[in-house]
């Protein structure tokens, strides 16, 4: 696929907000001659709600207790318009504008972790640690939340990447997990984040394994080579492939585009549809597959977001490949950086995107074809319990889904460890053969579950008096 053609979603509104700069200024109210949506969007401006602004604006500037500084108000103000929008539109100052960028582009100074500002502006969500990094090292779990750094509360800290630090420095969160009585303290390191977000090994000669932990500028070329890593190994050709996208939040959509790409001959990939045209995309895939036709086989669960669901559902839509695992975290939208002429930025929600089947998975997920539960783990091992939850749907002010509150939905889990990996390689060997043997051993379980037995009755004895009636005996289990 031609480099032009990847870039151009994340560049598509750049135009258009150069537009709305312009036209802003020349503000109408909304009587006269329609115009058409898209100029609409941009060139009218409801004067009355300008005067509304402008006049609490002013009323703060002049009687407000202490004095506050124009340009902080202003941010301020800006960052409201964003807040009730859905939870993925932030606007960012230049500085986390610069820090975005980088972890984007796959190296920054600090923990190694995807956050989610919360509502309440009181705590920040842990999305998923990137694997190698001082967060995963430490222990932190997709769906705890932060509610502190360094003992200050979340709501006292005006930034949006506040883990961002000098390399060398150290870092107090305090954490929030469901299953532990209060919260409790960790202690990190920053470290400057080189994000290897693609990882291989043969799991058995000729069936290769490779992790995508986040998808970032150079993602869809380290993932060729890897891919001709593994073949090299093989021989020459592999048998297969399990592709593990587990807690994978996400990232460029244009390196899960380039992936796809690299594993498809033919057919769609996916497609955007926003209010105004120029957000609307559509990529196709473009003669060549790597793996020459040798089945895939794609690990996900309830923390592969955003970008990996695109991967995920062109490859099982286009029959390239089975989904293993559980249900994933349903993010159907996606995010546009704007910059502005200041150096800040406005990450907005501008399309939502679609399946090579049409379908858009926003708030629904994605269902795997072989569904997995987590493995039982110690009670001081456990994951949180928010986790069974743990969904775009759950989310406030997220986007509603098409087929979001259709019966029979639940939320899909977080699946850790080595046990599902090899789930999958089965399933790659050997389709159908995993779910086969979930299905005997829950049959199994359920022959075995011991039914309850009504309480035995005992009679007393012909001469024994009715005081001396022994207790009833209640039955074995």
């Amino acid at each position: 696929m031609r480099a032009a053609r990847t870039a151009t979603l994340l560049l598509a509104l750049m135009p258009a907000l150069s537009w709305a700069q312009q036209t802003a200024p020349a503000a109408t109210d909304t009587s006269g001659q329609a115009a058409s949506n898209e100029e609409a969007v941009t060139s009218k401006v409801p004067l009355e709600e300008i005067r509304r602004f402008v006049a609490v604006y002013n009323a703060v500037r002049a009687a407000y207790v202490d004095p506050v500084d124009d340009k902080k108000l202003m941010q301020s103000a800006v960052r409201g318009l964003l807040l009730d929008l859905d939870p993925h539109s932030t606007y960012f100052n230049k500085e986390d504008a610069q820090a975005f960028d980088e972890q984007a582009n796959g190296a920054y100074e600090g923990i190694g972790v995807e956050l989610q500002q919360q509502p309440d502006n009181a705590s920040m969500k842990v999305i998923a640690p990137i694997d190698d990094t001082p967060a995963a090292k430490a222990g932190i779990l997709a769906g705890d939340l932060i509610i502190a750094i360094d003992g200050k509360p979340i709501s006292a800290i005006d930034a949006s990447e506040p883990l961002r630090g000098p390399a060398g420095s150290k870092v107090v969160l305090t954490i929030v997990r469901d299953g532990k009585p209060k919260p409790f303290d960790v202690s990190l390191t920053r470290q400057t984040i080189r994000v290897t977000s693609v990882r291989s090994r043969l799991l058995e000669p000729g069936y290769g394994y490779i992790r995508l932990s986040t998808f970032q500028a150079d993602t869809g070329s380290d993932f060729q080579k890897h891919v001709q890593q593994l073949q090299k190994q093989s021989g020459g050709q592999l048998k297969g492939l399990v592709l593990d996208l587990r807690s994978n939040p996400g990232g460029l959509l244009t390196a899960a585009v380039q992936v796809a790409d690299d594993l498809l001959d033919k057919g769609n990939i996916v497609s955007t549809r926003g209010r105004i045209s120029i957000s609307d995309a559509r990529f196709d895939a473009t003669p060549g597959d790597l793996l020459k036709g040798a089945p895939v086989v794609v690990l996900a669960d309830a923390g592969s977001a955003s970008a990996s669901e695109v991967l995920a559902g062109a490859l099982r839509d286009n029959k390239r490949a089975r989904v293993v695992g559980s249900r994933t975290f349903g993010k159907g939208s996606v995010q546009t950086v704007l910059p502005l002429d200041n150096g800040d930025s406005v990450k907005l929600t501008t399309a939502r995107y679609y399946t090579p089947s049409g379908k858009s998975i926003q708030a629904t997920g994605i269902v795997p074809d072989v569904e997995l539960k987590p493995a039982a783990a110690p009670a001081e091992d456990a994951l949180p319990a928010s986790l069974s939850d743990y969904s775009e749907a759950t989310l406030p002010g997220h986007l509603r889904g098409d087929d979001e509150g259709t019966e029979g939905y639940h939320a899909g889990a977080v699946l850790p460890g080595d046990g599902p990996i090899n789930d999958a390689l089965a399933e790659l060997k050997n389709p159908g053969s995993v779910a086969a043997r979930l299905k005997a051993e829950a049959a199994k379980a359920a022959a075995v579950k011991p039914e309850a037995k009504p309480e035995a009755k005992v009679e007393p004895k012909a001469d024994s008096t009715p005081e001396a009636k022994p207790a009833p005996v209640p039955a074995k289990p």
